[in-house]
């Protein structure tokens, strides 16, 4: 599976798409990461002096990716094209499912069952947007190369869309084959809860004595599993 990420700041989540167990599945070929940066499909400017006049003429060749909203109002908004170009480039040419992932706060919330939706797809695009968000016109295009996802990924606003998806990366991939180890070691298709214990079976602190849950320690399976479906969530 072949994810995509449409960032101004790929540095920000190959750190953590590199890390335990996605690195691992990354590693051994169940998925594959890629950015593009919709800054490279910027159009060069002209030549000219930098702002601060720290840079002399002719050396300063800053691409904007960003300019003011229509109608005013506070920040900037990422340009339409460089977003669909660098989606174009990420997708352009590959065969098989394609989902075009499009961040939006009030949007359908993602969930586990999203996730296994997602699971199902070949290629899936994250675009990631800064600042006051990306020219809408950019989603009307999107839709012409591939299916178009709006999700929110929680109730809180973020700096920018790096953060969702890579929960998106995270959540999709654990359900892959082979990347967990076993079909089990999804929380979800198992009777799981939320409280989990290990050893020792007493832990002491502040003279205070904190004791593993007897029934854990039964053996009952049965019973293990009524309490991880009632007392334990």
């Amino acid at each position: 599976m072949r994810f995509h990420l449409i960032t101004l700041f790929p540095e920000a989540c190959d750190a953590y798409l590199d890390a335990s167990i996605l690195g691992r599945a990354r590693k051994e070929k169940k998925i594959s990461v890629s950015y593009q940066n919709p800054r490279d499909f910027a159009p060069m400017p002209a030549r000219g002096r930098s702002p601060d006049r720290s840079v002399g003429v002719d050396k300063w060749f800053y691409r904007k990716i960003d300019d003011k909203p229509y109608g005013g109002g506070p920040g900037m908004v990422m340009q339409a094209l460089p977003v669909v170009k660098a989606v174009e480039k990420a997708v352009g040419g590959k065969n098989g499912k394609k989902a075009v992932v499009w961040f939006t706060p009030g949007a359908k919330q993602f969930d586990n069952k999203e996730a296994d939706k997602l699971a199902k797809y070949d290629d899936v695009v994250l675009v990631c947007g800064r600042y006051e968000g990306i020219d809408e016109r950019a989603k009307k295009i999107l839709k012409t190369l591939g299916t178009l996802k709006e999700y929110a990924v929680g109730e809180a606003v973020y700096t920018g869309g790096e953060v969702p998806a890579m929960a998106i990366v995270d959540a999709v991939t654990r359900r892959l084959p082979g990347v967990l180890g076993k079909d089990a070691s999804v929380e979800e298709r198992r009777v799981a809860s939320r409280a989990v214990y290990t050893r020792p079976q007493t832990i002491e602190y502040a003279k205070k004595k904190y004791r593993v849950p007897k029934v854990l320690q039964t053996g009952h399976h049965a019973n293990i599993d009524a309490w991880r479906t009632t007392k334990g969530r």
